[in-house]
């Protein structure tokens, strides 16, 4: 998907961090300070969905701590959720808070020209007057968000990163920041890890420039996040190789299927033993550290957060689907009609050209927005779900009436609008594991590594490590594995070879 107009961070929660000195091995670290999870918090900050973040239709290089060519940004954990590490941006560098964000590929931070934004007053400005590097671009450009957006100019400076500085790198100066997301953000800008293909106005991304200005010695960088809560530092970000202190055994690699995002093919997903079949054939998936959680399709999250006993908001459209129209879904599915049919046989949906949509809606999506995602049309979208949810169900030899009771009851666990669902603590050691299959191998998750918990004693709120996310074909279904996923595996993001790879964590 192009980038040109659209891209996004999501801002669950946020983290800050503070420089240490160059260590006697040469590797520069810095660590993020670790504060108490504010439910608060959490709840102001999801205001940058993940949907605006993807669109709605929308040879092992491991080398050695102490080499001398690695540079190293060591990341302390700020609500087991965010990482950020600390830049430079002009001569001398003026600091900044950013997400080293893997998927998204702009460097931007706030403007001193950014005077009617409120998240301007509480975040340190970029100012071209005091570096005796800046270059004036001046090409204006913006980025949306889930709840808004940033706009404002291209400029050109020398940026530092850990011990290294990148010259000329052209970047945001952000002129308005007019989402409350931004006002009690903990960082002041972004600084993407992806690829060229998803960058806004076709900017340069700074690790194109790390390896261009032949600053890295391999084409590699590497992320270790530590998820454990009383840990004082919180992880690292390496450019140019692997710190072998920070992973067990060798990392396992797996092609690039499409750049922009770091995006590869994940086969089948299990909760506990059980196959759910949606990705049995494959499914694509990127790795993002500026997503805190696992997202992925509404109908697979929902089995999740059912079988560890998640709560969300009752969707009303699916189980009117079960009570008005479950017999005849079941019957069509049984006489053999094939299941992309089953929905538009019943008329819950037609076929527009491009996907199935609502025929309840069938005249506003022909006269207004031809071609709507099926997000926008709720009782085809249910209907769609439930066919799976019985598909699959029926592969079991399961009787009408149970697989009726069991679908409703998926119903009461679909996510609230912001896909986020609450579980109770007591119940985490009975929960399953959940396992994503990478090139054939198993990439577990217990019940500890995907819940969240926030607060403490009779406080504690544990919440799911995973969020609803449909993104249709053919860029979907799409998995987004974030931080959850990449506090147990070490993650190689490996440029120069596309490819990604994926070790134990230690």
């Amino acid at each position: 998907m192009e980038r040109k107009h659209l891209c996004a961070a999501l801002l669950l929660w946020a983290i800050v961090y503070f420089v240490l000195p160059v260590s006697s091995d040469n590797l520069l670290r810095v660590g993020l300070k670790k504060q108490s999870l504010d439910v608060n918090s959490i709840n102001a900050a999801r205001v940058a969905r993940l949907q605006d973040r993807y669109g709605k239709n929308v040879n092992g290089i491991e080398k050695k701590l102490g080499d001398s060519d690695l540079d190293i940004v060591s990341l302390k954990n700020y609500l087991d959720a965010q990482y950020y590490g600390e830049i430079g941006v002009g001569s001398p560098p003026q600091k900044f808070k950013v997400i080293f964000d893997t998927g998204s590929s702009n460097l931007w931070v706030p403007s001193s020209r950014c005077y009617f934004s409120i998240a301007c007053w509480f975040h340190s400005k970029y100012k071209a007057s005091k570096s005796t590097t800046y270059t004036r671009n001046g090409e204006s450009c913006s980025i949306r968000y889930g709840t808004g957006s940033i706009s404002g100019h291209f400029s050109q400076d020398n940026v530092q990163v850990g011990d290294l500085v990148v010259k000329d790198q052209v970047f945001i100066e952000a002129t308005r920041e007019p989402s409350i997301t931004f006002i009690i953000a903990k960082f002041d800008g972004i600084l993407g890890l992806g690829f060229q293909e998803i960058s806004v106005g076709n900017a340069t991304p700074v690790w194109y420039n790390m390896v261009g200005q032949g600053l890295v010695k391999e084409q590699v960088f590497s992320f270790w996040i530590n998820r454990d809560a009383t840990a004082k530092e919180g992880g690292e970000l390496v450019f140019g190789g692997v710190d072998s202190n920070h992973f067990k055994g060798n990392h396992t690699y797996v092609p690039l299927t499409q750049k922009g995002y770091w995006q590869f093919n994940m086969g089948d997903f299990l909760i506990g033993n059980a196959s759910t079949g949606v990705c049995a054939g494959g499914c694509a998936a990127i790795v993002d550290s500026g997503t805190s959680l696992l997202a992925g399709p509404t109908t697979v999250v929902t089995q999740i957060n059912h079988a560890i006993g998640a709560e969300g908001i009752v969707s009303m459209e699916c189980k009117t689907i079960v009570s008005q129209y479950g017999e005849m879904i079941w019957n069509l599915l049984v006489s053999g009609v094939k299941p992309d049919q089953v929905c538009s046989q019943a008329g819950l949906c037609y076929f527009n050209g491009a996907q199935h949509v609502s025929s309840n809606i069938r005249t506003v999506v022909e006269r207004e927005t031809e071609g709507s995602s099926v997000g926008e049309a709720p009782l085809c979208t249910a209907c769609e779900m439930a066919v799976v949810w019985m598909q699959n169900q029926l592969k079991q030899k399961e009787t009408k009436e149970r697989v009726l009771e069991y679908v409703n009851q998926l119903c009461e666990k679909l996510p609230s609008p912001m896909g986020e669902s609450v579980i109770d603590c007591s119940m985490i050691s009975a929960m399953p594991n959940i396992t994503f299959t990478i090139k054939d191998k198993a990439y577990v998750l217990t019940p500890e590594q995907y819940i969240l918990k926030t607060g403490e004693g009779i406080t504690t709120i544990c919440m799911s490590g995973f969020a609803a996310l449909d993104v249709p074909p053919p860029r979907g279904p799409l998995w987004i594995l974030g931080d959850v996923f990449m506090g147990v595996y070490h993650t190689v993001f490996d440029y120069g070879n596309s490819r990604l790879g994926f070790a134990e964590a230690v």
